[in-house]
């Protein structure tokens, strides 16, 4: 029977995308692990992966098409044998009527293509398995908890079941005509305010653009307005003066020029923020609904302005690393943050966030908390100010303003204060960070 391809769930809260390239052709023979397209979520260009061998039968989404939801068809792939003649014959449900599969993917479902549904086995757990695995596996009786699969996520696919020994088949829990319920899909929360149609009439008769929205605003705009909304921000400000670690710098640069190695400010503001979480434990926590998770490693994200929108990359285990080795994984994730070629893994995760604005001349700023982090460090311009020293004689340095935004159902002021403390620390004695 030819087997339906459906709109993967690249990531967590991927519910539709673009697809943006076939890669394929109809009547093009693929086997698993051969890429067949590539597809935009709200945050990237991913590449999507066949789990089945087979002939591409029929494209049913053209490449360019927005909003595809996920578990929607895309294409119709045909087994040995078989014709487009065949096609009728496959299921229908999701080609026809692909707003009714859109039910939101559950974080277990985001493999790299999205498998077809299972019947729950015994004790609740589910097996994932390619459609023509399963068919193979029901000839030969074989159990497919059993099997330990090779695809993408654990999926079991043909190659994982044709070898197997066959083994009594273990009753379902439930019938698979009769799935268990699915949980509704949360709706995504917009930006509160008048809609399009009234801020129209506001603006007739004036010239303006519209701009639609991308998958990247959009979830910028829900996130963003949710953590408002939600997380009980409060913000703590210091100064900190640069002129020890501006030296120190251009000494190690000096050093390092030979290996090509040039290091910014914002790799020591990294290393700084994440030797601080080190010293103070407790702040390095997330908020997870009922609990707080404390994190052991410093998973520092910095954000990375790119074209519409922005990504927040997480440099993990980041007290671990030398400052050259924090300055070129930087780099390397803004480049391809630029070009929206990050991973989810790659983007997702960290209890603590930097954003920096000096190199636009910005004095200060309050940053919104990216949850679930705990805070997230706004980090201005380093500029030359006067300042009095501690034998009170006016003197010139270069400073930089900071603010730190905290949640505080995880960190409290005192204990946010601490961190920003130990911040402060590290960027005024820089030597004490190689230690």
């Amino acid at each position: 029977m030819p087997t339906e391809i459906l709109m993967p769930a690249l990531s967590p809260t991927m519910e539709e995308g673009t697809l943006a390239k076939w890669l394929v052709k109809e009547g093009d023979t693929v086997s698993s692990g051969d890429i067949m397209a590539e597809i935009e979520t709200d945050k990237a260009t991913m590449e999507f992966e066949a789990v089945d061998e087979g002939v591409i039968g029929k494209i049913l989404i053209a490449e360019g098409t927005e909003g595809v939801k996920v578990n929607a068809a895309i294409a119709i792939l045909l087994e040995d044998g078989e014709s487009a003649a065949d096609i009728g014959t496959a299921t229908p449900a999701a080609a026809a009527a692909p707003e009714a599969a859109t039910a939101a993917p559950s974080p277990a479902q985001t493999s790299a293509a999205a498998p077809a549904p299972a019947a729950p086995m015994s004790g609740g757990n589910r097996v994932f398995a390619s459609p023509l695995a399963r068919r193979i596996a029901a000839n030969k009786g074989l159990d497919l908890t059993g099997i330990k699969g090779s695809g993408p996520h654990g999926r079991i696919v043909k190659a994982d079941v044709e070898n197997a020994s066959a083994a009594p088949v273990a009753a379902p829990a439930q019938s698979a005509t009769q799935p268990a319920p699915a949980a509704a899909a949360a709706p995504k929360s917009m930006p509160s305010g008048p809609g399009a149609d009234a801020i129209a009439r506001i603006y007739e008769g004036r010239d303006y653009e519209v701009v639609t929205l991308d998958g990247m605003r959009k979830t910028i705009a829900a996130r963003l307005t949710e953590a408002k909304q939600t997380v009980p921000h409060f913000y703590l400000r210091r100064d900190i003066k640069l002129d020890a670690l501006m030296a120190f710098r251009a000494q190690l640069n000096g050093q390092l020029a030979a290996r090509g190695v040039k290091l910014s400010v914002n790799d020591f503001i990294i290393k700084a923020c994440a030797l601080a979480l080190q010293a103070v434990p407790d702040a390095n926590a997330v908020w997870a609904g009922d609990k707080v998770f404390k994190l052991a490693p410093s998973d520092v994200a910095v954000a990375v302005a790119i074209d519409g929108g922005l990504f927040t990359p997480v440099l993990k285990d980041a007290e671990m690393k030398s400052l050259s080795a924090l300055s070129a994984e930087m780099k390397d994730l803004a480049a391809r943050a630029r070009d929206r070629k990050l991973a989810p893994h790659e983007y997702q995760g960290g209890s603590f966030a930097i954003s920096n604005l000096g190199m636009f001349g910005i004095d200060n700023f309050d940053a919104v908390i990216n949850p679930p982090h705990g805070a997230i460090l706004a980090v201005g311009a380093g500029v030359k100010k006067p300042v009095v020293d501690g034998d009170g004689q006016i003197g010139v340095a270069t400073v930089m303003s900071v603010t730190l935004s905290v949640d505080h159902r995880v960190i409290d002021g005192a204990l946010g204060a601490e961190l920003l403390k130990a911040i402060v620390e590290n960027l005024e004695n820089p030597m004490m960070m190689l230690a």
